[in-house]
């Protein structure tokens, strides 16, 4: 059975910090996509470069992983 949902601002407030995760997540997500595809492009010109490229890779992965973090607070901040 459905429940009817006795606050209109509560569901709206729902619904909008939903929409703001996903949209949250969706930015981080693409950066990560970028900054790997990147790094491996870099490994593969100079192989001997290869660990500092690694490094920088896994801190730009955290930095842009912060940001769905981010978005993950505020989603339940919002929801609350």
């Amino acid at each position: 059975m459905v429940q009817q949902a006795e606050d209109p601002k509560a569901v709206a407030a729902a619904t909008g910090a939903g929409f703001a995760y996903g949209l949250a997540a969706i930015g981080p997500g693409i950066g990560i996509g970028i900054v790997v595809g990147k790094a491996i492009e870099a490994m593969a010109r100079q192989p001997e470069a290869a660990g500092m490229v690694r490094t920088t890779m896994f801190l730009g992965i955290a930095f842009t992983e912060a940001l769905a973090l981010i978005g993950f607070v505020v989603f339940i901040l919002l929801g609350l």
